[in-house]
């Protein structure tokens, strides 16, 4: 169980206090560039993780995870001693990339700060963080867990997959809260995702001898067009073109074309099913002679816990006791790293202090005043969690 000391009041006062100390942390965070991808900007942000958990007096441990070359991944880690149940805060450090070089030059203006994950999720670090360090400075000596995790944006196969694979993952978990932006709901299912990248050949030739090439592009479109017919029969989301490259120049016939697709399925979905239909599209293609390749960039099933579990309820008093009134559980709209703690049957929500709306945007922000009041509900949550079993 988790026990504790210090009093929920003295607590909050810890967190109210430390309001500068969690803004400092975040405008530091953000300035580091942790765009992924390209992933290559990771050791510094680490090393500012380390040196805000040490100076807590939180042990840790770095986990290199092995991943391409150039592009070096590292996991902390902060358990307590000993085996028992736990409650962890889980939470990822890249970024996706910016729409402008200044994001990563963090702006201030009253309560709120402007500037690459501040919303998704840096804000979010700093919250968990401060909890476990508030709950600490109060007494408590509970198990509360920290795990700070890279390679989410481009689905975790170097951050929190790896880290599951090694058995590492929600030990001893009897929860996960995960600080995405929720724009104050609390998650509890996510949907799932399988997003590629098609490539498809074809063969390059001069506009006028056009006869003697193959058009990738061309190609490209009439596979479009069979997941288009595809969309339309699809009840959830199938989107094709995020990202769409082709040719070198307007007179010569392409001889590559590069797309992407990505279907996220409900959580009442047969993910096997709608996987096998999507990849049926990509069969024919090659059946009628077309040189097409699929890559897998990421790809997680739906998750749900149920929304009266003791961690559930535990979070929805606290958010209640915080903000005013409990938060709704709804079902978030992407893909969430709770389907790892999820799969080994811990329950797992997201509750955080971002906006999506604003997040991955050119004008991404949140507010001082949701961050503390986010590292109020984690730490408030994991001293409930000494009286409610799940």
């Amino acid at each position: 169980m988790l026990g504790g000391m210090g009093t929920a009041d003295e607590v909050v006062r810890i967190l109210d206090d430390s309001r500068g100390a969690m803004r400092e942390l975040l405008l530091s965070l953000v300035a580091l560039p942790t765009e992924n991808p390209p992933a290559t900007g990771n050791r510094a942000c680490v090393e500012r993780l380390e040196a805000a958990l040490a100076a807590a007096g939180i042990a840790f441990e770095r986990i290199d995870v092995p991943s391409p070359a150039g592009a070096p991944r590292a996991a902390i880690l902060a358990v307590p001693e000993g085996a028992g149940p736990t409650l962890w805060f889980h939470g990822h450090y890249d970024v996706v990339p910016a729409q402008d070089p200044a994001q990563f030059e963090p702006r201030a203006d009253g309560d709120t700060i402007f500037g690459r994950g501040t919303s998704d999720m840096k804000s979010g670090l700093v919250a968990m963080l401060f909890a476990v360090r508030a709950l600490r400075q109060a007494g408590h000596r509970g198990r509360a867990a920290l795990a700070f995790v890279p390679d989410e944006e481009t689905g975790g196969r170097y951050g929190s997959a790896a880290l599951a694979e090694m058995g590492v993952l929600g030990r001893d978990g009897i929860g996960m809260l995960l600080p995405e932006p929720t724009s104050g709901a609390a998650w509890h299912a996510s949907r799932g995702a399988i997003t590629i990248e098609v490539s498809v050949g074809g063969r390059a030739a001069h506009v006028g001898l056009a006869h003697q090439g193959i058009n990738a592009f061309e190609r490209a479109v009439a596979i479009v067009n069979r997941l288009i017919e595809l969309k339309g029969r699809t009840p959830s989301i199938l989107l094709i073109g995020g990202r769409v490259e082709a040719g070198t120049n307007f007179n010569v016939v392409p001889a590559a074309c590069r797309f992407t697709v990505d279907r996220r399925t409900d959580p009442d979905e047969d993910f096997e099913e709608e996987r096998r239909r999507l990849f049926a599209v990509f069969e024919e293609a090659r059946a009628h002679g077309i040189d097409v390749d699929v890559e897998v960039i990421q790809e997680g099933r739906s998750s749900a816990s149920s929304p009266d579990t003791g961690v559930a309820r535990a979070l929805a008093r606290s958010v209640e006791e915080v903000c005013g009134k409990p938060p709704a559980f709804e079902l978030c709209p992407g893909l969430l790293e709770t389907r790892f703690y999820a799969a080994r049957g811990i329950p797992a929500y997201a509750y955080g202090p971002g906006v999506l709306a604003v997040s991955h945007g050119p004008h991404e922000f949140v507010k001082v005043s949701r961050m503390v009041e986010c590292a109020k509900v984690y730490a408030l949550t994991a001293m409930k969690l000494g009286a409610v079993r799940t």
